[in-house]
């Protein structure tokens, strides 16, 4: 399966997260980004983003390996295959982290934030397009000396998050792989962002950019769900001095009424899709078809598509979870 130019600088990545089992829409958007760096030969590094840890649960990292291994996905780098860039789960590249919250602090970038949800929208003014349609108003800028001094002022078992301080007039640019030209001022859309809640900058926002300078990934494929937030994070990779890879957000799965996946639309986990004994070639077929790479009905295995995969024949809506794709991969 593995086809990999040992001299190309090309490097793609997998990055599932251990806070549930593996569904369709993981698998589509895994599929497509094995298959861009497979097809020209780069290499694929799989790293396990398990940093939120209330919602990690016992047992899904290896499950995770194993549903994309059923699958006919594999990786050159990864928890389970070492590589240069060790460790590949996340908590356990915590120092990492630190040093790029230091970075910040030292450039006056962050600050410890200690307002609440319902704080943020007493702050608005008039609608935004930050997270959940919140827009931060800077409230907490200044207003502590210290990380300790700010989670001296909340109730135990709650920390401060940090937040990026936004440079006034900041724009970015970037030519989505998918979407093409994207262009926002996050300090007018989003305000101020959170980077992490965890004293050492251990969170997703800031943890993902470190991981993929430190890992040289080159090309990032995720969901769509996802384009928004990678201005903050080009805001990151100027701050810290790094160079970001080529982004391409591709559109989710989603269910007949055009919602998000979830247990009332059947059980879309590859888990238990396996369970009911479908083919992992029926998948797979499947995820092609939805990207344009196959006819309906065929049985495949990633390496059929590596001939195919060009993202100019993946439709610009998002896939459906139809009666017919239900009934095909015996989703119930």
């Amino acid at each position: 399966m593995r086809v990999v130019n040992p001299e190309t600088s090309i490097r793609g990545r997998l990055a599932p997260s251990p806070t549930g089992a593996l569904h369709l829409g993981n698998a589509r958007t895994f599929l497509v980004a094995w298959l861009l760096a497979r097809r020209r030969g780069g290499r694929v590094v799989l790293r396990m983003e398990d940093l939120d840890h209330p919602k990690v649960k016992p047992g899904t990292a290896q499950a995770a390996l194993d549903d994309l291994r059923w699958l006919g996905l594999d990786w050159d780098e990864g928890p389970d295959v070492g590589g240069p860039h060790a460790p590949y789960v996340q908590t356990a590249r915590r120092p990492l982290y630190r040093q790029a919250l230091l970075r910040l602090q030292e450039q006056g970038l962050v600050y410890p934030c200690v307002c609440t949800r319902r704080d943020v929208e007493a702050g608005q003014s008039a609608p935004q397009s930050g997270d959940d349609g919140l827009a931060y108003d800077g409230a907490c800028r200044g207003r502590f000396g210290s990380y300790a001094a700010a989670a001296a002022t909340l109730p135990p078992g709650r920390l401060p998050a940090w937040r990026f301080r936004v440079p006034d007039g900041a724009e970015t640019v970037f030519d989505d792989g998918f979407h093409g030209p994207q262009r926002e001022r996050v300090g007018a859309t989003v305000g101020d962002f959170v980077i992490a809640r965890d004293p050492d900058g251990a969170g997703y926002m800031l943890a993902v950019v470190a991981d993929d300078a430190a890992m040289a990934i080159t090309e990032v494929v995720r969901g769509d769900d996802l384009l928004a937030a990678t201005h903050r994070q080009l805001l990151l990779y100027q701050a810290l001095g790094l160079t970001p890879p080529r982004f391409i957000h591709v559109p989710l799965v989603v269910s007949a009424e055009g919602r998000r996946l979830a247990k009332r639309h059947g059980d879309t986990r590859l888990a238990a899709i396996r369970a009911a004994g479908v083919r992992p070639e029926t998948v797979v077929g499947v995820l092609a078809w939805w990207c344009g790479w196959a006819a309906w009905g065929d049985e495949l295995r990633p390496a059929d598509l590596l001939d195919r995969a060009e993202l100019g024949s993946i439709p610009r809506e998002p896939a459906v979870l139809t009666d017919p794709v239900k009934a095909r991969l015996n989703v119930s």
